[in-house]
């Protein structure tokens, strides 16, 4: 899976959380939980997403790590 596959995928989640979202108002560089006003149940609810979509186990420890849509794409390309 490439870059731009897993953004697709990660989007594809977040739309299904958030269907207001307009994707192509998101920055890949800035705080994903603050342009889409998501609170900590519904960030779980997309990382948990992410798992159950791409089958990548993500620990607790990294979530701290997953901000932006650039964080968790790279974070994701290294695990599938």
């Amino acid at each position: 899976m490439n870059e731009a596959e897993i953004r697709t995928v990660a989007l594809s989640v977040l739309k299904s959380i958030a269907p207001e979202i307009e994707e192509d108002e998101l920055r890949d560089d800035r705080p994903l939980r603050n342009q889409v006003d998501l609170d900590s149940m519904d960030w779980l609810n997309f990382l948990l997403g992410l798992h159950r979509e791409l089958k990548v186990e993500i620990p607790e420890a990294d979530y701290a790590n997953l901000v932006t849509l650039n964080d968790v794409t790279a974070y994701l390309l290294q695990r599938v």
